[in-house]
C-alpha cells in the first residue's frame, strides 16, 4: 500500500503558497519520511525537484477572506479540497494544509491508525489553550472538525465523506441556511463536518484525531530562532492585561494561522 502526503497550494496576491508547500515538504520528509505530491495551477519547472508527485488543477475560489496579519482581505483558492479523494496518487494519503508546520513524527500516530478517515475535531490557541477555540460553528453551534490535517484511506468510508462534501460545496446556499452559518464564504471545514455528520447518520460517532490541533492566531508573531533539532519557535502576543508576553514550541506540530508571519519564517530560514 502506498503512502503519500498531499498539499494543496494556490497562490493569492498576497501568499506564495507554492513556496510554503515546498518548504513543507521538506519537513514532511524529515520527520515523516514519506513522498509529497503538491497540487497546484503552478507551472514552476522546479516543482519537480521539490516534490514527488506534482499534479497541476485549476484553482477554486472560496472568495475573500480577511487576514489580521494582512490587516486586509485576501483571495481564497483553497475550495479544491473536495477533490483530494480522486487525485490523490496514494492508496492512503495525508492532506495537510501548506501552513500546517510539522515539528515531529506526531503525525505517524495517525498514518499507523486503522481508521479509514481522521481529522481534528478540536484545535486549541497555544496562546490561551484552556479556553474555547471555535470547537463549533453556525446558529445551531454544529461541532466543527478540521480540514487542515486529514488522513484517509481509499474506502468506500473517505469515498462517502469526499462526495457528500462535494455535494455540500455544490449546494452551499442550502446548506448555510440549514446550518446557520453566517459567513458568506465557502469554509473546507464547515463543509467536512456537515459530511461527517450525514455520513455518520447524524450520530456524530465519528473517529477523529485524538489530540487538539494548536494553532497560532495571526494576531500574534510568529518566528524561527534556532534550526536542526534544537528547533524553537517564538510566539509573541498580548496579555490579557495588555502586556506583551512570549512563549515558545518545540517538538509540537502546529497550524500556523498567520501566513505574513510563517512566510517571513520560511525566507528568513
Amino acid at each position: 500500500m502506498t503512502t503519500g502526503a498531499v498539499i494543496f497550494a494556490f497562490n493569492n496576491e498576497k501568499t506564495d503558497y507554492v513556496k510554503m508547500a515546498a518548504w513543507s515538504a521538506k519537513r514532511i520528509r524529515r520527520w515523516l519520511d514519506i513522498p509529497t505530491t503538491v497540487i497546484t495551477d503552478s507551472l514552476d519547472p522546479e516543482l519537480s525537484n521539490q516534490f514527488d508527485r506534482v499534479i497541476h488543477a485549476a484553482p477554486e475560489t472560496g472568495g475573500s477572506r480577511y487576514f489580521e496579519d494582512y490587516a486586509g482581505s485576501v483571495s481564497w483558492h483553497n475550495a479544491g479540497r473536495t477533490s483530494a479523494y480522486n487525485l490523490s496518487p496514494y492508496d492512503q494519503t495525508l492532506v495537510l494544509d501548506s501552513d500546517y508546520v510539522v515539528c515531529s513524527n506526531q503525525l505517524q500516530a495517525i498514518i499507523n491508525a486503522p481508521q479509514d478517515f481522521l481529522a481534528h475535531r478540536t484545535a486549541l490557541d497555544a496562546t490561551r489553550p484552556d479556553e474555547p477555540f471555535l470547537d463549533t460553528f453556525g446558529r445551531n453551534r454544529f461541532p466543527m472538525w478540521w480540514a487542515t490535517v486529514m488522513m484517509f484511506r481509499k474506502s468506500i468510508t473517505a469515498q462517502y465523506i469526499f462526495d457528500s462534501m462535494t455535494m455540500i460545496k455544490a449546494n452551499y446556499q442550502h446548506y448555510r441556511d440549514l446550518y446557520g452559518i453566517t459567513e458568506r464564504n465557502y469554509r473546507n471545514d464547515y463543509a467536512l463536518s456537515i459530511a461527517l455528520g450525514l455520513v455518520s447518520g447524524h450520530t456524530l460517532q465519528v473517529d477523529s484525531i485524538p489530540w487538539p490541533m494548536i494553532s497560532v492566531l495571526p494576531s500574534a508573531e510568529l518566528e524561527k530562532n534556532s534550526a536542526g533539532n534544537n528547533e524553537i519557535w517564538t510566539i509573541k502576543y498580548p496579555g490579557a492585561d495588555g502586556k506583551p508576553k512570549t512563549i515558545g514550541i518545540a517538538g509540537q506540530d502546529f497550524h500556523a494561522m498567520g501566513k505574513r508571519h510563517l512566510e517571513a519564517a520560511i525566507e528568513t530560514h
